[in-house]
């Protein structure tokens, strides 16, 4: 399986969460998938605008070139997308969300009907399951987690996928590692 991870903890001091996300993706090499990390921090990646010239201009991609290229065409590609983050000010960081913006390129301007609600067309035969990783802090609490969780699982309604899960890192590697391992 293809496992993509974005790491969008924007302080490079805290390499708590960052040792997780690579003994994360070491114990899931053992198990014979393949992970890479996308540390967000380390990458270019400019803001969208809403131009929607990655619909108009140059379908599929952003018409700004910035590292976002890579993240999209992984993510196409993947088995499994794990969208990672400390929980700041009740949310995941900025550098995160902005990714998440810059996803945009991989769905069609066009929409359709579902459930009494309007998504995206697909663009793509498949896109992956994705999951989330959060890093609480002492101000997180349940509503927090509700509205994080709930957000990425309309994401997922529009990656016409599902959302597999949310995990902390306070749980145990091995435990997350077999979990994604069944999906």
């Amino acid at each position: 399986m293809k496992i993509i991870v974005l790491n969008g903890n924007p302080d490079n001091k805290n390499i708590k969460f960052d040792n997780y996300l690579t003994e994360l993706a070491n114990d899931l090499q053992k198990k014979n998938h393949g992970t890479k990390i996308f540390t967000l921090r380390d990458m270019n990646i400019n803001h969208c605008v809403g131009c929607f010239g990655c619909w108009v201009k140059t379908p599929g991609e952003c018409v700004f070139k910035d590292d976002s290229a890579e993240i999209c065409r992984s993510v196409v590609n993947a088995d499994f997308v794990f969208f990672s983050s400390p929980i700041m000010m009740g949310f995941t960081s900025a550098l995160l969300k902005k990714a998440n913006e810059k996803l945009l390129p991989i769905f069609h301007p066009y929409f359709e009907f579902i459930n009494a609600e309007t998504r995206h067309i697909k663009r793509y035969k498949k896109y992956p399951p994705i999951g989330l990783l959060l890093e609480n802090n002492e101000r997180t609490d349940k509503e927090d987690i509700f509205i994080i969780s709930e957000i990425y699982r309309r994401e997922a309604m529009n990656f016409k996928s599902s959302f597999s899960f949310t995990r902390f890192t306070s749980d145990p590697i091995t435990e997350l590692a077999h979990e994604i391992s069944r999906i």
